[in-house]
């Protein structure tokens, strides 16, 4: 097997384990299915172009469709990861069999406990001598979810890439590809505080002795926030601080090609997920607070009032 093959999975296990809580025996799982798809690919399973996954899932014919189900889920996720990443500009996921489920709707965290988040911080910079970590997290936090910086481009910011007279910065997302994202008045004051514990000599924003904080370090961080304002952990990350931005923005009325165009989506379909996340907040919606729902159903032609 190509050592590319290993260092990514690896990778891709690592991220499951810090993101997503993946027990040890599912990762076990999870690098035993990707390690039998890289040898059955000849070692280049993060090469593998759609007709070379048709050909592996030829191998999983005579398996039960759980099984099947399975191998095909983690090789969409493993996919994803590495087209979120940017090691690859694609994803050939489509061409994997399609277990019958629902697509699930990417998790959320709604303004109330947005709130919590920044309450729990706000608990740390009132304190009589906050510590320098308090301001970069604060600083991490308005980045994520005031402009929806993936977690490798925000970790990756250079020190001079947030100006304070510049209400915009140019990220570098997938595939080297640059863009335009906005910056909140917020983001660039918390920035511009923790700017002064950052060293000068510094290459980026949010330094560590091996160069930048990491996508790791990223996850630890905000689910101890998370602990501390008394939410679920395994509920928040940097990605689902991403989801609340998008899906935040588009309720309060943001264009869907804006929106496509501040999270780095090549192809719109993807920004439109966060339609279906709203509209079943509408349908909540409707059915709570429209004045119909405070009004009684009314008996039709099969009730007891029909005449013969």
């Amino acid at each position: 097997m190509s050592g590319t093959d290993r260092d990514l999975i690896a990778r891709f296990i690592e991220m499951m384990a810090a993101e997503q809580g993946v027990a040890a025996n599912t990762s076990a799982a999870y690098a035993s299915d990707l390690l039998a798809a890289s040898s059955l690919t000849g070692g280049k399973l993060a090469h593998a172009n759609a007709d070379n996954l048709v050909t592996l899932s030829s191998h999983w014919r005579d398996l039960a469709n759980s099984s099947v189900a399975r191998k095909s889920s983690v090789l969409r996720r493993f996919f994803g990861f590495l087209h979120e990443e940017g090691f690859r500009d694609d994803n050939p996921s489509a061409a994997l069999p399609k277990p019958s489920q629902v697509r699930a709707l990417p998790k959320i965290l709604d303004t109330k406990e947005v709130d919590l988040l920044f309450a729990a911080i706000e608990a740390k910079l009132t304190q009589p001598a906050p510590a320098s970590t308090d301001y970069r997290l604060s600083a991490l936090i308005e980045l994520l979810y005031g402009s929806g910086l993936r977690a490798t481009e925000l970790v990756a910011l250079p020190r001079s890439a947030i100006v304070s007279d510049k209400p915009f910065i140019i990220v570098k997302g997938k595939g080297a590809k640059e863009r335009m994202v906005p910056i909140s008045n917020r983001a660039r004051q918390a920035v511009g505080t923790w700017l002064a514990f950052v060293p000068e000599k510094s290459r980026f924003l949010f330094p560590s002795r091996a160069g930048h904080i990491s996508r790791i370090r990223l996850f630890q961080i905000i689910k101890a926030l998370a602990a501390e304002a008394g939410l679920d952990p395994t509920k928040v990350s940097p990605h689902v601080l991403r989801h609340a931005f998008a899906t935040h923005l588009l309720a309060g009325g943001a264009n869907l090609r804006a929106l496509q165009a501040m999270l780095g989506h090549v192809d719109i379909a993807t920004t439109q997920i966060y339609t279906h996340v709203d509209s079943s907040r509408l349908v909540e919606l409707v059915n709570r607070r429209h004045p119909l729902a405070m009004r009684a159903l009314t008996r039709g032609a099969t009730g007891s009032n029909r005449q013969s």
